[in-house]
Parts: structure tokens; C-alpha cells; sequence
């Protein structure tokens, strides 16, 4: 093996250090815009998706599956010999809801009074009552429903959708999150990762204020006039760099992230900018309330990427695990008490979502998508004895909603038992909604791939059924 000439600069030898490996990476990022559209593989009944992410377990029990049994058996034992996988391991009695349901709009939908805003939105709703997990635990969990395994390192839905779609706008990242105003949801930034998929699929953080990109403008204002000189004279040396050694790939990569964020800090400031939202649409959102003021500000500056082109946006509801009190949809101790005040935060901030997306005509071809790493059990977490007013987790069955983009609008698909513990009628694994979601986009789960350490990769690993009963 040839070693490196000692008349190599510092910049060479790093060039020379990542020629191989990296240098394909680099030119596979290249390519990722330019071949995105071929990978399209029929017509797409989405062009873009917001996805609001619970964190926690949301109780499918309280909200979007009604069981009019657990009201007859409440207080009575589970009557079953298995021993359920639950993270605390106490089965107690079993326990009604503590909110009322009600059949909602036109549709009937059984939706509860703990989203009473989103239920007023039911005939744009088409819920999965039948979803299951491979994990009862959190962070693998909250892994699963974003990237189909249990294990960090793998792309997520949103960096599949952004490698398979590309980007949309040259102004903004195709894929970007918003994360809850408390903290980042267990795992971090895995659960937005681009795994092994090329960098530009990462999902982009925004933050809350007036900066929601970290470090996207110097710390003190640079003149005009330099700014334009230091940007030309960079351009000019690196052309005669790139003349000179011939990575041009590699440079033209690089030269290409620092253009996206020379184009974001023009961008991103018109985005964040809600100044001129009318008051109308500041109180459909939930403005005028403390409480859901920082969600409605979220769901509105999703809208407003979505409309400027980004291809898919997340949202989190819900913060780190730990703590007290809870920051999350993790209803251990009580129920009613936790999903009342979490509920709130989004209740009224996602339907106004919902409304204004359809009265500008974008529910059509955009995809909503409420999700929650697993649901609740239909019996206390507390002594064998006593009915509790805590729920453990419940990864046998579930619920999760998807609304416009062609889907069935005040549907419900799939069913759990007669007291909401298990799947008991077309159970769907988060494979088979990813696969689902890919569809609406246009993308088949099968053929959507990344050659990885030998094998090529799927989102949906080697599983997957697209659930076509969902669209109308």
C-alpha cells in the first residue's frame, strides 16, 4: 500500500482518508435528488404527511375505542392464565373508562370526550382500532413505530419517505421535526434518524422562537459586503481546489449542505413568521389558550412547511419519560388525571390542523397521521385486589388514526376483544402501516431499498401488507 505523499495538506489527507467508503457515500447523496423520482412506483394519493407522535402509550380504552363490556365487568379479575407482557408486571381488576363516549358526526365514530375538539372532526378520521407492537418498553417501542425495529441505527418512516421522494423545495429540508416544548422524546434524535440511509434524509430539528434551526445564523451579525466577500472568496478557493485535486464529488457535497443552509437562513425566518396568520386562524389553532399554545404553534408552523414544499413533517407530543410530573402520555399512577392535561395541550391545536388543511384544500393530498408507541391495559397496574386508576402498557392492541389523502373518512378498521385487549380482527403490525403510509405517497414498501452491509433494506424489513381497506 502506497502511502500518502508528506507534501499532502491537512485537507488532502482527509480527502485521501475517505476516497473509499466516503467518497461513495458522498456521491450517493448526489445522487439521492436526482434519482428520487424514479423511485415513485405508482400514483400517489399524498404529496406530503404531517405525523403528531404520542409519547407515552396513549389509552386507546379512553379515547378511540369504546368497550361497553369493561363497564359490565369492571372491578372483576382478567380471566386468562397468560401472563401479559407489561412493563410493571400488576394485573389488577379490571376498569371501565374514566371518559365518556359518544358516536360522532354523520359517520357515528365512537370517539370519547377526552378529545371532544377531534371528535368533532370525525368524519375525516379513519382509525385503526387493531394495532400491535413488538415491545411494551418505551424507547424500543417509540423505535418500532418510527422505524419498523426495535433497535436504534435504522431510518425512520420520515427518512424513507425523504430518501424515496426527494425534496420539494430548495429552500427547506424534506424532512423536519418538532419536537415537544419539554424535551426530546426518549431515544433522542434516533427517532428521526437517517440510519444508514445518506445524511441529507435526517430529519432537521426546528425549535420553538424565533430561531427554530440551532446555529443557522452566526452569533453576532456579520455587514453585508463581508458576507458577500467571504462567500465568493470561499467559492473561488474551493473551485481551485476542486480543480486541482479532482474531488469534486466530495466537495461539491459539501459545498451543496452549506448552500442549503445559506438558502434556510432566507427560508426558515418567512416560515417561522406567523405575523400575518389572521386572528380567525390563531384561535382555530388554540392561541388564546396557555395551555395549548405552544401545540397550536407547532401544528401551525407544520402547516406552513407543508405549504412550502417539505415533504414530510413530525411532531411530538409528549418529552422525556422520566420525571415528575409526567411528561408524557405514560399513565401509570392515574389516567384520567394525565391524559386530561396531555389532551388539552393537543386537542384543539390538531383539529384546528385538520380544519384548516381542509378548507384550503389540502387534506387532499396531504396525509395526517396520529400515532402512539402502544396503548394501555383494560385492567388497573395495581394489587390483584383493587381497581387503580393506572394503566399499563399494552402492546396487543391499540389505536392510531390517519385522516385525508384519499383515506375513508368515519371509518374504523380492525377490532380489539370485548375488553380492548387484544387484536382480535385484522391485527396490523407497524410493518403493515408503514407499508400503508408508503402507499398513500406512492411508494412501494417492497421495492423502496437501500443496499446495507450486504442485504437490502427495507423499511419494512421483509414483512408488510398494505392495508388498501383504508382508502376509499
Amino acid at each position: 500500500m502506497n502511502h500518502p505523499s508528506s507534501s499532502l495538506t491537512r485537507r488532502d489527507f482527509f480527502h485521501w482518508g475517505v476516497r473509499g467508503l466516503g467518497a461513495t457515500a458522498f456521491a450517493n447523496l448526489l445522487a439521492t435528488e436526482s434519482c428520487a423520482a424514479s423511485l415513485a412506483h405508482f400514483a400517489p394519493r399524498a404529496k406530503r404527511a404531517i405525523h403528531i407522535c404520542l409519547v407515552g402509550g396513549l389509552s386507546h380504552l379512553d379515547s378511540f375505542d369504546y368497550k361497553p363490556h369493561l363497564e359490565t365487568v369492571h372491578g372483576k379479575s382478567l380471566q386468562s392464565d397468560e401472563q401479559p407482557d407489561i412493563f410493571f408486571g400488576k394485573v389488577g381488576l379490571l376498569r371501565q373508562s374514566d371518559f365518556k363516549f359518544e358516536q360522532r358526526g354523520r359517520s357515528g365514530l365512537w370517539v370519547s370526550d377526552l378529545f371532544p375538539h377531534i371528535a368533532r372532526m370525525a368524519d375525516d378520521l379513519c382509525v385503526i382500532r387493531s394495532m400491535t407492537s413488538d415491545s411494551a418498553n418505551h424507547t424500543p417501542a417509540l423505535f418500532v413505530a418510527n422505524s419498523g425495529f426495535q433497535f436504534n441505527g435504522f431510518p425512520t418512516l420520515g427518512a424513507w419517505l425523504s430518501y424515496g421522494l426527494g425534496k420539494d423545495t430548495d429552500e427547506l429540508p424534506a424532512y423536519v421535526v418538532l419536537p415537544d416544548e419539554r424535551g426530546d422524546p426518549n431515544g433522542g434524535a434516533n427517532s428521526w434518524t437517517n440510519g444508514f440511509l445518506p445524511a441529507v434524509s435526517q430529519g432537521v430539528k426546528f425549535a420553538s422562537g424565533e430561531l427554530p434551526v440551532r446555529d443557522l445564523f452566526p452569533a453576532k451579525a456579520i455587514p453585508p459586503e463581508e458576507e458577500v466577500a467571504v462567500r465568493d472568496m470561499l467559492r473561488r478557493s474551493n473551485q481551485i481546489h476542486r480543480e486541482r485535486t479532482g474531488f469534486e464529488d466530495m466537495l461539491s457535497a459539501r459545498m451543496q449542505s452549506y448552500e442549503l443552509a445559506a438558502r434556510m437562513q432566507m427560508s426558515v425566518p418567512g416560515v417561522a413568521d406567523i405575523s400575518g396568520e389572521s386572528q380567525d386562524i390563531r384561535e382555530l389553532y388554540g392561541f388564546d389558550d396557555l395551555a395549548t399554545q405552544s401545540t397550536a404553534l407547532r401544528c401551525l408552523l407544520g402547516r406552513r412547511l407543508l405549504e412550502r414544499g417539505v415533504r414530510f413533517v413530525q411532531l411530538f407530543s409528549g418529552g422525556p419519560i422520566a420525571g415528575s410530573p409526567r411528561k408524557s402520555w405514560d399513565a401509570h399512577e392515574n389516567v384520567k388525571q394525565n391524559h386530561s392535561v396531555e389532551a388539552r395541550r393537543i386537542d384543539k391545536p390538531v383539529a384546528g390542523l385538520l380544519q384548516d388543511l381542509k378548507q384550503r384544500g389540502m387534506l387532499d393530498d396531504t396525509l395526517v397521521i396520529f400515532t402512539t408507541e402502544f396503548g394501555r391495559t383494560p385492567f388497573a397496574q395495581s394489587n390483584a385486589n383493587e381497581v387503580g386508576p393506572g394503566r399499563d402498557h399494552n402492546k396487543y392492541g391499540f389505536s392510531c388514526w390517519l385522516a385525508g389523502a384519499g383515506t375513508r373518512g368515519g371509518f374504523a378498521f380492525g377490532n380489539t376483544d370485548e375488553i380492548g385487549w387484544k387484536a382480535v380482527e385484522n391485527p396490523m403490525p407497524w410493518h403493515d402501516f408503514h407499508a400503508t403510509v408508503l402507499a398513500a405517497l406512492g411508494l412501494d414498501h417492497e421495492k423502496l431499498t437501500y443496499y446495507h452491509n450486504g442485504i437490502q433494506r427495507r423499511l419494512t424489513n421483509v414483512h408488510g401488507k398494505v392495508a388498501w381497506d383504508l382508502f376509499a
